[in-house]
Formats: structure tokens, sequence, C-alpha cells
């Protein structure tokens, strides 16, 4: 799932991303309050962590221009101020829960994951992607609803693209990613893989486009 965290104080968010990238989240961070309602907006997050205290439009009005607009994903705000009003002020907002600096992040993890269960009431990880939907826990593929047969090396090379949608991703990075394998200009394995999953997806392997002498990128059809 795609975390989008906002948190001005980079040594913070540097270890922000390190415990939910360790934990196989996807994280994107910003750091100022109007790029990350641009992020929110055009790529919006299965959770939004959002600092209170940022430059330009403070966390408060970042939660409440997002609510307004609709958005319903959950919003974990974070803060150094532990005030009563300071926590009603943001939970009026729009955020779903609070929690105050400095805090262990064996807890930021745990309200995290209670905040995805909100979303997905049975605990499951599922991703999606256009016709595409993913079953993490059951290693499902569904492609316009139907059933999609991968082998494990597959599905583990569709889930790389899944949680980094819209990335063009080299194939070193891939070849390490999926496989743990250093980069091997020789090898061609994963153009091989890349192939068979264009194969197995049928028209949705439309999204699984090449970016010539780059990588390879899952993304809407041009």
């Amino acid at each position: 799932m795609r975390v989008l965290v906002v948190e001005d104080d980079e040594r913070i968010a540097a270890s922000i991303r390190r415990a939910l990238a360790y934990e196989g989240y996807s994280v994107t961070v910003v750091h100022d309050g109007g790029t990350a309602l641009e992020e929110a907006r055009s790529r919006p997050p299965d959770l939004l962590l959002l600092d209170l205290m940022l430059p330009g439009i403070d966390g408060i009005e970042v939660c409440r221009r997002l609510r307004e607009a609709g958005d319903t994903f959950p919003i974990l705000m974070l803060t150094a101020r532990d005030g009563v009003s300071d926590r009603v002020g943001g939970l009026d907002a729009g955020a779903d829960d609070y929690l105050v600096k400095p805090f262990a992040y064996e807890e930021l993890l745990a309200r995290v994951r209670a905040l995805l269960r909100r979303v997905d009431p049975d605990g499951r990880e599922r991703l999606g992607f256009g016709p595409l939907t993913m079953d993490v826990d059951a290693m499902e593929v569904r492609s316009d609803g139907e059933l999609v047969g991968l082998t494990a090396l597959e599905f583990r090379l569709l889930e790389y693209f899944m949680r980094n949608p819209r990335v063009v991703l080299a194939r070193h990075r891939i070849l390490l990613e999926v496989w743990g394998l250093e980069a091997d200009t020789s090898s061609n394995i994963v153009d091989v893989y890349v192939r068979y999953l264009r194969r197995k997806l049928g028209d949705s392997g439309g999204r699984l486009q090449t970016v010539r002498g780059a990588g390879y990128v899952l993304r809407e059809p041009q």
C-alpha cells in the first residue's frame, strides 16, 4: 500500500520512510503543504502521514482542504504539540488519528496498520491499478475481474510494479529488488519475465510499458 509522508524535518522524514519501507509499504515523502496537496490529488495515497507544522500551508489546512474536496483516505497527524486544543483541531479538520512527537516507531506502525484495517476490515493487503487488482496475502491477481494464473516470480514482479506505479524502474533495480541479484548486463531475465506478464495479462499488459534506454513502467495507456 502507498503511504504519503508530509514532514518538513528531513531527518524525521527519512526515518519514517525507512521504517515504513522496511514493513513493505510504498512511501512517497514531501516537505511542504502545497506539494502535499498536489501529490495527494494527483496520486491519492492509501494513507497520509501529515505533520501539523509545515511551511506554507500548515497540516490543519491541508487536512481540511482534502476533506472538503471529498478525499476519504485515512490521515494520521503528527505533531510536537500535545495540547488538547491542538489534538481537537486536527481531528475536527478531518484527521483520523493523532500521534505526538517524539514517538516510538512501533507505535507509529501499529497506528498505520490500524488505520489501513479500517479501509480493508479483514486486514488483507490489496493493490489496484486500472483493471488490475492484487490480493497480496492470497497471491491472487485479477484483470477485469478474471483470475490470472501467475507463477511466484511473475507475481513478485507484478507486485513490484504495482507498488511503484508510474515510476520508471531500471532493469538493474528490478533485478535487485525482485530477484535479489546484483546488476548483470548479460542477463535478459527481466525482459523475459515482463513478456510473460504481458502475455498473461492480455489487454492490461499494454499498461506495462518499455521506456527505451531506461527500463519499464506501469502506467495508463497513452
